[in-house]
């Protein structure tokens, strides 16, 4: 009893010390932001305006993430939404001084080697990107439509373990999500809760 007293009073203290995220709505235009590439060169949301847009936060440290790449079914599902002129873009919001941070270098080596094939693998070192929309996890995906409206936020797909067995005869929600928008269709699947290692803020 007196512990769960306790738990009430620490409480409040415990939420203020929380940090405060924006949360990117479904049905709701998505946030724009400019972020640097591996290369430096700046790449904003807006420059793929009028063109589906693919969202992946990534960590290679991340067991989950590893899970997706050393099966391919990150590197091809990256090949097969691009070739339908869907822009992917991976974004590594670790903040810098964390002992899992990757400078530009270390991440376009990482993308090469696992023979990813983002439209562009972007750095958000001070997490400001990562905290708008919400990001909680990597991977966390999120699918944005021609309009710049947010259709699809969530899980890659419904397996939710860092086992590479997992992958075989798991649901993409990605897919599923632009198959439906691409056939004017309201996406089935609008939403689920992302799953893999927490974004390291």
């Amino acid at each position: 009893m007196f512990k769960f007293i306790l738990q009430i009073l620490l409480l409040p203290l415990s939420l203020s010390a929380m940090p405060a995220f924006a949360t990117a709505l479904v049905g709701q235009p998505a946030p724009q932001f400019t972020l640097s590439d591996v290369a430096g060169k700046p790449v904003k949301l807006a420059d793929f305006k009028g063109r589906y847009v693919v969202l992946e936060w990534v960590n290679p440290d991340c067991p989950y993430v590893q899970r997706h790449y050393d099966s391919a079914n990150m590197p091809n599902l990256q090949k097969e939404i691009g070739g339908k002129n869907v822009a992917w873009l991976s974004i590594n919001s670790t903040r810098a001084g964390h002992s899992e941070f990757k400078t530009p270098e270390q991440m376009a080596a990482w993308t090469k080697k696992k023979n990813a094939a983002p439209a562009a693998m972007l750095l958000d070192p001070d997490s400001k990107v990562g905290k708008a929309y919400g990001a909680t996890t990597t991977p966390h995906m999120y699918v944005i439509d021609p309009r710049g409206q947010l259709i699809y936020a969530g899980a890659i797909d419904d397996r939710r373990s860092a086992s590479l067995e997992e992958t075989k005869g798991a649901k993409n929600y990605v897919r599923a999500a632009l198959g439906d928008a691409m056939a004017g269709k309201p996406v089935m699947v609008s939403s689920t809760v992302s799953y893999g290692c927490t974004v390291k803020y």
